[in-house]
């Protein structure tokens, strides 16, 4: 038995595995493969995967492996005829440190993925083929025996009766295997098992007229510039080569395929990607060595009817698939698992309503539909742009593909106490805009999309007023207040809590309560002063960044071994906005100065803004100072009412020392 079983061992389910994981959560992994697939149409992460990455502690390492992304040279005729940088105007700033995608093989990603998994004593069990699933019969994941805050513990019998029992088929020892998980999710691709085993339509189109084939290829060594991306478009097609990071030899290869005498592409073979190069570059064809992984890819954009059904959710391509164009399909399947991660946590570890779980589809079906959309749109217009001269790839990249304007301002999650009252809340930013397939057809489950954001009286929100709620969470330079050393915003972010901020002075009294209700049991707190606040009166209740950490980590690994006496917690850490930045992205330089318009001096003492951080990075609520009550109703529905509804999760199997210290470690 155990807590969530992942099916499929690519990044989507390996992220999310690794997300459980460090939540103390029991997690198995599963693929098909009998070995590790050496997978390499996906080029690497975008900004917003980087975020991620970075949260669970791969980041610098995926950074090593792999290349900034390179200058794309483009040629017509098999001469250059254009050059194009699509990043040469951007820079990391202040609320966002990663500014560009990164290039990375897949196989490469997943091989760092994997390794902090076994960190963790969790390791990918491959050459097991989920064939069946059954689900309790009329058990919805709200009724399932022992999870919700102030739940009690059922019979083990009705326990085992509320679990999804996943069959296997015949490994190689001939036996047939059963498992039995309280919650599975299909991270396996588009042709998932798990989907089809759900009976979950995948409505949309596969372009037959689309094809491209694809392979990994070593050239002879100074065959090309490897400070390059090289793409030749031709009217009878196109080569294109891009140099894998980490290899001396090694490139990315994808061409119009060959065609037979009545126009059918032909299956790509290394004598056929010879002939490709030879054609349209002029390189000799021996000067490709060896080509491996080769494929054919046809345009499919299709997405899934719904992300869950019961106790079993999809992501990744399992739950949609996009057009290449934008490089988004790896990327909105990592962010998919990021969503879904903290709320599994928090139901299996019995702080959360199974019901906080339902808006993980009402989350992210949104998002999928819209990246439909736009990547198809990239699409159109980078096959517009290669029919012209000096046209290429760089059609395909805009500020849309990086992934930080994602957000989810419709989402019931998203509570903004700043600017929306009861009222109005929490639909008044959105109108009602209905999700529909590529297809056309209007989505069963028709979901809200964002619009402008309003004020109740109908004025649009102004920029320096920060993020609102749904919003990804900016980033910030600052100064750990106890140690004097640099940081982020986004490092105190890190690990699997909520971070509540506390701006201005009037802050001061709801981080304390929150400390007190929620300190060791998946909240921190963080305030956050002005270079020239005064910070005397709360520095006895501040810690360093890292102790505040480190102590929450040992609380956690003390958790995993059972021991569950140290529910105190750190009281939070405080940074110093040295320069600003933080009031600037969060927009409470403003609101202080709207508030003390309001109050005048008297209100002096009550100034401040507090920001609920949700784990995976996006706000759940921003509230004055002094409503505390907001605050404390919103940290209810993620996390329960404190240490006295919180509960170690149900135990499936016994913990490696492996995983307690790399826990420990963090």
């Amino acid at each position: 038995m155990t807590d969530v079983l992942v099916v499929g061992a690519g990044p989507t389910g390996l992220v999310l595995a690794c997300d459980l994981a460090r939540r103390g959560i029991a997690v198995r992994i599963v693929d098909r493969s009998p070995a590790p697939p050496r997978t390499s149409r996906a080029k690497g992460p975008n900004p917003r995967s980087l975020e991620i990455l970075d949260d669970l502690g791969v980041a610098e390492a995926v950074l090593a492996a792999g290349s900034a992304p390179l200058p794309m040279l483009k040629y017509r005729d098999r001469a250059p005829v254009a050059r194009a940088d699509p990043w040469a105007g951007s820079a990391p700033s202040p609320d966002a440190a990663y500014d560009r995608a990164w290039l990375v093989a897949q196989w490469r990603l997943e091989e760092i993925l994997r390794a902090r998994l076994a960190g963790y004593g969790v390791r990918v069990e491959l050459g097991r083929e989920v064939v069946g699933l059954t689900q309790p019969p009329d058990a919805p994941a709200e009724a399932e025996a022992g999870a919700g805050p102030g739940a009690e513990d059922g019979p083990e019998a009705d326990a085992e009766a509320s679990r999804v029992v996943v069959t296997f088929a015949e490994d190689r020892r001939g036996e047939e295997a059963a498992l039995r998980a309280r919650y599975v999710v299909g991270c396996d691709g588009a042709h998932s098992s798990v989907r089809k085993l759900l009976g979950i339509g995948f409505e949309g189109t596969t372009r037959e007229d689309q094809v491209m084939v694809c392979g990994d290829v070593e050239l002879a060594e100074d065959a090309l510039d490897r400070g390059l991306w090289h793409q030749w478009f031709d009217e009878d097609g196109a080569v294109m080569l891009c140099p894998i990071p980490g290899t001396r030899t090694g490139w990315w290869f994808q061409a119009g395929p060959e065609r037979d005498g009545r126009g059918r592409p032909l299956a790509p073979t290394a004598d056929g990607f010879r002939r490709l190069l030879a054609h349209h570059t002029g390189l000799p064809g021996q000067a490709l060595t060896r080509a491996e992984l080769l494929s054919t890819y046809r345009v499919n954009v299709r997405m899934a009817d719904r992300f869950r059904a019961g106790q079993v959710f999809l992501a990744g391509d399992a739950a949609h698939v996009h057009a290449i164009a934008g490089g988004l399909g790896m990327n909105t399947g990592i962010q998919d698992a990021f969503n879904l991660g903290w709320k599994l946590g928090e139901v299996l570890a019995g702080r959360a309503d199974p019901e906080l779980l339902d808006t993980y589809e009402e989350e992210r079906l949104p998002v999928a539909a819209r990246t439909l959309d736009l990547t198809s749109e990239r699409l159109r217009a980078t096959l517009e742009a290669i029919h012209r001269p000096g046209g290429g790839l760089d059609s395909a990249i805009t500020a849309d593909t990086t992934g930080l304007g994602v957000g989810y301002r419709w989402s019931s999650l998203a509570a903004d106490r700043t600017h929306l009252d009861a009222n109005t809340h929490p639909d008044a930013h959105t109108h009602p805009a209905t999700v529909t397939h590529p297809t056309g057809a209007p989505h069963p489950d028709a979901r809200t999309r964002p619009t402008t954001a309003t004020h109740p009286t109908g004025a649009p929100l102004t920029a320096d007023e920060g993020p609102q709620a749904g919003d990804r969470a900016p980033d910030a330079p600052c100064t750990d207040a106890a140690t004097g050393a640099g940081t982020r915003l986004h490092r105190v972010f890190a690990g699997p809590r909520t971070t509540v901020l506390g701006f201005g002075p009037g802050s001061a009294a709801v981080l304390d309560e929150v400390a007190a209700t929620y300190g060791g049991t998946g909240v921190r707190t963080c305030r956050v002063y002005a270079a020239d606040e005064d910070r005397g009166e709360n520095r006895a209740g501040e810690q360093s960044q890292e102790q505040s950490q480190e102590q929450g980590e040992e609380q956690s690994a003390d958790r995993h071994e059972g021991r569950t006496g140290a529910e105190a917690g750190p009281p939070g850490c405080a940074v110093i906005d040295a320069e600003g930045h933080a009031a600037a992205a969060y927009g409470t330089g403003a609101s202080a100065r709207a508030q003390a318009s309001a109050g005048g001096a008297a209100s002096g003492a009550r100034t401040g803004t507090i920001v609920v951080v949700r784990p995976d990075h996006h706000v759940g609520l921003r509230a004055p100072a002094d409503d505390a009550r907001s605050v404390r109703e919103y940290l209810r529905r993620l996390h329960g009412t404190g240490h006295s509804a919180a509960r170690p999760p149900e135990r499936s199997s016994e913990r490696s020392p492996d995983m307690v210290d790399a826990v420990r470690k963090g």
